[in-house]
């Protein structure tokens, strides 16, 4: 069989990434979930572990809506209404009507004309950024972007790529001038919040420099942002980077499946812009939505951001970053200043990096390390992910057991 003569050389690339630290192995299977108790979140039980009951400090549900009685209990009434699936691509009959009803409730939580739907937000950079990329486009990324802007951006196959130090827009605006009587148009790529680090993109100066260079390009310059781990997660109300710097993207990508706590991803631009995305985008035309049961979970998550209670969760999210940062760095550790609820911990070693992580799962806290090749060599960090449904009590658990930490 085929297979045969490829699986040795399938087992010798796996242990290539097992030398190189950066397999990740056999997955963590969460077998059930127990509710906060006692002044503490949510504890998680994983499979093969027992009643040990787990802190959860990787998740990207920053609001804690992913189990919020809500949101379940709108999707089993849609389910019970539509079905399990769509049963088919939204041109054909897999549009429902809370797809629709979600994508009109998004462009106005965005103030944009129009959004749009796709099964995730990788899908979405896959099938939005290459429809505004013509053989006469430079594409301009920043250098951290996630992966999904990467292979969207090699899907795209632009006239040139330029790159630019992560947030250094002295780089960009050079890149802008070599590039006038180039190109007849450009796209300047970039995420909202970067997701290794919780930063984020300054989206007023990045726009600022492009309007200064607009006239040099025929065809103008667009900017694309995926905030996928800003909105409902940063900016007082959850709107994001946009919220946070005043800038404003032609095209806004974000994400279901984080602060919203279901699954899913869209875009949000100009009614002419989405017009054009559902007669052109691939991973629209050709793959399934989420399912109208997704979709109503979702409106119901948008109804609790767009709210008063989102604007207390928030809140609670942005003062629980704070405890943790300041409590990070009174015990002697590395990170980075802000209000996102991704806080990294900079380590610099790999091995170190490791044996911390080890010595959380230790003492029932789950925690993401990254090491090199997936962040530069000496960024290696953890990565660590705060949610609104936990506790005062549980940021202090998890500041004394890192306290702790003898290695």
């Amino acid at each position: 069989m085929p297979l045969n003569k490829l699986e040795p050389l399938l087992n010798n690339k796996l242990l290539q990434l097992q030398e190189q630290g950066v397999a990740k192995g056999r997955e963590k299977v969460i077998a059930g979930i127990q509710p906060g108790t006692d002044g503490f979140g949510p504890r998680y039980f994983l499979e093969g572990c027992g009643d040990r009951a787990f802190l959860r400090m990787n998740s990207n549900s920053y609001l804690g809506l992913s189990l919020d009685r809500r949101l379940i209990e709108a999707e089993a009434e849609a389910a019970e209404r539509f079905g399990t699936g769509p049963g088919a691509v939204r041109f054909i009959s897999g549009t429902f009507e809370p797809h629709r009803r979600l994508e009109q409730k998004l462009a106005a939580f965005h103030g944009r004309e129009a959004a749009m739907l796709f099964s995730a937000a990788y899908a979405t950079m896959l099938g939005v950024l290459p429809q505004f990329i013509t053989e006469n486009t430079l594409v301009v990324s920043d250098e951290l972007n996630h992966n999904c802007i990467i292979n969207a951006i090699r899907l795209a196959q632009p006239a040139r790529k330029a790159v630019y130090g992560h947030l250094d827009l002295t780089a960009l605006n050079k890149i802008l001038e070599t590039g006038k009587g180039q190109f007849k148009r450009v796209c300047v790529v970039t995420d909202g919040i970067f997701s290794m680090r919780g930063d984020h993109a300054p989206l007023d100066r990045i726009i600022a420099v492009c309007a200064e260079h607009e006239q040099n390009y025929e065809e103008g310059i667009i900017t694309l942002v995926d905030d996928s781990h800003g909105v409902a997660a940063f900016g007082r109300s959850g709107r994001g980077t946009e919220e946070v710097t005043g800038g404003r993207a032609d095209l806004l990508i974000g994400t279901l499946g984080k602060g919203f706590g279901v699954n899913g991803g869209y875009v949000a631009a100009s009614a002419t812009a989405i017009a054009y995305l559902r007669e052109t985008a691939p991973t629209y035309i050709y793959s399934n939505p989420i399912t109208p049961a997704e979709a109503a979970a979702a409106l119901a998550a948008l109804e609790i951001v767009d709210s008063s209670e989102g604007l207390q969760l928030l809140d609670k999210l942005r003062r629980f970053s704070a405890r943790l940062r300041s409590g990070l760095m009174a015990a002697g550790f590395e990170t980075l200043p802000g209000e996102h609820p991704i806080v990294p911990i900079f380590v610099r070693d790999t091995g170190r990096t490791s044996a911390l992580v080890g010595h959380l799962l230790e003492n029932d806290i789950l925690a993401t390390g990254l090491n090199y090749p997936v962040v530069p060599q000496g960024d290696q960090e953890i990565r660590l992910q705060l949610s609104a449904d936990q506790s005062e009590q549980d940021v202090d658990y998890l500041l004394a057991t890192l306290a702790a930490f003898k290695g």
